[in-house]
């Protein structure tokens, strides 16, 4: 699963709905002005521009292992300490945050423990670590839209990756704060909806498309293209004009202890 694409593309793509659910992320974790902050996998940076609305982009810091994405972010939030890093090893001091958040990008870490152990360890005792990703339970339209035409014309199999992905249920994320050590967790359910101009603008950022969708794609020859194309079309109602898609994520936050 590759995430060599550009900032632009993500955001097309993704970016779309992570803008819409970083303030319910952030709210969800507390976040609010004079707290120093840490977004963990902060792709081209729709969290971190919520983070640094909220307390000011001296007060966060960013991370992610893709070095473009460190140069979008830090164009995009200029003053926030963007760094080039992954989740595992995060390069910041013990308890040096009040607030650390990792907004859709457990399921796609080499070792989740691993990272939210990090996330953990960078927290003062009694700030708040907090993550969520994508519920597994078919809560993101769009996604749906395209496996389902996928499936049905291509590969029966098509989105097992995806569906096998982990943390995307409330089952897992409180196995995972459990885990890490956090103290009086709360799993919440995040609804947000994403807009589109029309077909075309639902369907060019799936040619660029990052992680299983975008590598899914690539296998494909220009006449299953075209066939997976027209079959969401279909199953979106054949828009002639703008709609909107719905999303759902689960969110997890817990307290450090002390």
């Amino acid at each position: 699963m590759s995430f060599a694409i550009s900032g632009g593309d993500y955001d097309r793509f993704m970016g779309r709905y992570s803008e819409r659910l970083a303030p319910a992320f952030a709210d969800f974790a507390g976040v609010e002005a004079g707290l120093l902050v840490l977004d963990v996998g902060c792709g081209p940076g729709a969290l971190t521009a919520e983070l640094a609305r909220r307390a000011g982009a001296e007060q966060v810091a960013a991370a992610d292992p893709a070095e473009h994405f460190v140069e979008a972010c830090r164009a995009r939030v200029p003053g926030a300490d963007v760094r080039a890093a992954s989740a595992e090893a995060l390069p910041f001091e013990d308890g040096g945050f009040d607030v650390a958040l990792a907004q859709l990008v457990l399921n796609f870490l080499r070792d989740a423990d691993a990272g939210a152990a990090e996330m953990r360890r960078v927290v003062r005792g009694g700030g708040t670590v907090a993550a969520c990703t994508w519920a597994a339970d078919g809560g993101m339209e769009m996604l749906r839209v395209f496996w389902g035409a996928a499936a049905e014309l291509v590969d029966p199999s098509a989105g097992d990756a995806e569906s096998r992905m982990r943390y995307r249920t409330r089952e897992e994320l409180a196995e995972l704060a459990a885990g890490a050590g956090l103290a009086d967790v709360e799993i919440e359910r995040l609804p947000v909806e994403a807009s589109y101009e029309g077909f075309d603008d639902f369907w060019e950022p799936v040619t660029s498309a990052p992680g299983p969708v975008g590598a899914f794609y690539g296998r494909l020859d220009e006449g299953q293209r075209a066939q997976v194309r027209e079959e969401c079309r279909r199953r979106l109602g054949d828009p002639a004009g703008p709609f909107t898609l719905a999303a759902a994520a689960w969110a997890v936050r817990g307290r450090a202890r002390s």
